[in-house]
Formats: structure tokens, sequence, C-alpha cells
């Protein structure tokens, strides 16, 4: 920490290396849940602020078509960026927005559906805010690519791009599009970027 002028200058995003197990993580989150964690598979525990009211809104705006699509097919669940996942690599990650195809949610116990779910998301979007390093949120997709996920979109506002992640394949860099389809992975969907950008 850097004082300036009687200013306290702290990092965008607080990470802390605590040597917990998935209970005491669990735990943790459970009881400062005004705060958004995550822990990478080293056990670095990485306190995330919440978004401003430009982020909300257009977050809110894609959790809402994929709602709207879920509801027309039915094919899996939606969830929103407070929901966690422990990654098989041991990771506890929250996405923006994610979907698990209704075998995978089955398959799981009530006990596991009811805590951080232990698994990767078959389809998960991080949407960049002004306090995201780039570079940080490639890496938090190519870990869900690694870890199972077979199709992930990092939206960048900033630059108008999306990055497209599909298992097993290069990223793909969509320039300005309007609107993104969920491909076979959520057939049908097609998200309308207008309201996005």
């Amino acid at each position: 920490m850097i004082m300036e002028t009687n200013i306290l200058t702290l990092p965008p995003i607080l990470k802390l290396k605590l040597d917990l197990t998935s209970e005491q993580f669990w735990q943790l989150c459970q009881e400062n849940n005004d705060f958004r964690f995550e822990r990478t598979n080293s056990g670095e525990l990485i306190i995330m602020p919440p978004t401003g009211g430009n982020t909300g809104k257009r977050n809110a705006d894609l959790i809402f078509q994929l709602l709207v699509w879920k509801r027309q097919n039915n094919l899996g669940e939606v969830f929103d960026s407070n929901t966690g996942f422990t990654l098989p690599n041991g990771a506890d990650r929250a996405p923006d927005a994610s979907w698990v195809s209704q075998e995978r949610w089955e398959s799981l116990t009530p006990e596991q559906q009811d805590k951080f779910v232990p698994l990767c998301p078959d389809f998960v979007v991080e949407l960049m805010s002004p306090s995201d390093s780039l570079e940080k949120t490639r890496q938090k997709m190519q870990e869900y690519q690694e870890n199972g996920a077979k199709l992930g979109w990092l939206i960048n506002r900033k630059q108008q791009q999306i990055e497209v992640y599909r298992l097993h394949q290069d990223v793909e860099i969509l320039e300005h599009p309007n609107q993104i389809s969920g491909e076979d992975i959520l057939p049908g969907f097609v998200l309308d970027l207008t309201s996005i950008w």
C-alpha cells in the first residue's frame, strides 16, 4: 500500500495466499457474503470488487437473454456471477454468466447443488468491467477451457471484441459483432449485443 498526500492507493483486486480446505473456503464465503471471492488452483484467494452500474446492467441483460432461451428449451441451468464452481483443477471460480447441461446438473447430489458446484460449466461468459485486466481474464478463460468448458465468451466492451473459446481449438476474436451464436452447445441461442455494447 502506498500513501500519497493522504490518499490510500489499493490494488483493484486484493489477493491473499491462504491454505484453506474446500470446506473452510465455503465457510469463509458464507460468513462474509458481502464479498465476492474466487480461489486459484494454487490456493490464492481473490477478493473481487462489486461491479459498477454499467457493467451490472449489461450483465443483467446477458443473464436475461440466457434465461429466456433456457425457459424455451429447458436443456440445462443458467447461473449468475454469484455462483461458485469448483473446477477439476481445484480452483473456485464464479463466471459472470454460465450454463450447465441438464444431464450434468441432475447427476449432482442435492448437497453438491447447494454448495459450490463441483464441475466446470459447459458454457461460460466473462464480461470485462473497467477494473478487469485483459491478461488475467484471458487466463481465466483458458482455465475454463482446460477444465472442460465447451464454449466460452470473453466480452471486451472497450474494444467491442468477443474472444470465443472452444474446447480443443484456438481462440477466435470477433470484431464489433451485433450478435453471437451459442452454436451447438446452446442450440438456438443468439445473444443480441446491441445492449451490451
